[in-house]
């Protein structure tokens, strides 16, 4: 089982709906894939199902919200219990494929806060072990598929910021992905975003390493690459202004980069979820629309050569 957070600083670069296709074109591949919605927007989850629906099935208990809340009261659920299987995508899978969710809350950003109050300790002990416990508590949570072989992939779609909810995904993590979109402010933050990943890694395994928890629980997620989104073609290839972006991100950040990209079509990934189906499983009406797809399909055959699924 692989687990995958998918992370910008930088709002608005199509993060959410390359996790979405993503893990649905994976799930039509015949791969066995859940997606986990940490971000307190819940745009993932709304690009699934109707906020009625939510709100009169999962808002009271069925989140990921719900999980980190029940962790501490001897009360504690576990994630499995959160799975749903959007009944529009298992209509449009083949029979071995499989795409699952978790949910989100837009009360999670009070999970933060409540985590970060527990990060202290009387000594500092105590606080590095409380720091370890807090940073674990996702991976911990997920160890539940590992165990019962339930999944191919997961795929974490995580909140545009580093706080505590999105390190304890990193923590988790086997890879991390990073989608962006080919401009100042987008790719500005790709270095930032590395230096607050390694600077994780390092406390995370320093204090693992002197709390006697053992060096099997050193984290090392591997970056599986930059993927560039909302793309403007011209002859085929990306405009000259976006072509500087994507050059300088691979020559200036030492990261993989994606070949293939995401192409821009606003009202095609508008309006997706409307009908709770990522474009890659919608029927191809014309050339625009399949030449988007198309660029989905090439980005996840990287991702599975990349991760080796």
């Amino acid at each position: 089982m692989h687990i995958v957070s998918v992370i910008n600083y930088k709002g608005g670069v199509g993060k959410t709906s390359l996790t979405a296709n993503l893990g649905a074109e994976l799930a039509w591949r015949g791969k066995r894939v859940l997606l986990m919605d940490l971000d307190a927007q819940a745009s993932l989850t709304f690009s699934f199902i109707k906020p009625d629906e939510w709100r009169s099935k999962y808002e009271a208990s069925g989140t990921i919200k719900a999980w980190f809340d029940n962790h501490d009261t001897g009360k504690s659920i576990s994630l499995k219990d959160l799975i749903a299987s959007p009944e529009r995508i298992r209509a449009r899978l083949p029979s071995k494929g499989r795409l699952d969710m978790i949910f989100s809350h837009l009360g999670l950003i009070n999970v933060d806060l409540e985590l970060a109050t527990k990060l202290g300790g009387a000594n500092l002990s105590q606080a590095k072990k409380n720091f370890i416990s807090i940073h674990r508590r996702l991976a911990d949570g997920l160890a539940v598929f590992e165990e019962s072989d339930a999944y191919d992939v997961i795929l974490i779609d995580c909140p545009p910021n580093f706080n505590i909810v999105t390190k304890t995904a990193i923590v988790a993590s086997d890879y991390i992905l990073v989608p962006t979109r080919p401009d100042e402010l987008s790719t500005l933050g790709i270095d930032y975003l590395m230096r607050s990943i390694n600077g994780l890694i390092k406390d995370y395994n320093d204090y693992v390493s002197v709390d006697d928890v053992g060096a099997e629980s050193c984290i090392e997620p591997a970056i599986v690459g930059v993927v560039f989104t909302m793309i403007q073609e011209y002859g085929q290839e990306p405009i000259s202004a976006q072509r500087n972006y994507i050059s300088r991100v691979k020559r200036d950040s030492g990261l993989p980069v994606f070949s293939s990209y995401i192409k821009r079509n606003d009202s095609l990934f508008a309006g997706s979820p409307e009908y709770g189906v990522p474009v890659v499983l919608t029927s191809h009406n014309n050339y625009s629309h399949q030449s988007v797809v198309d660029g989905l399909e090439a980005v996840a055959s990287e991702f599975t050569n990349m991760i080796g699924i």
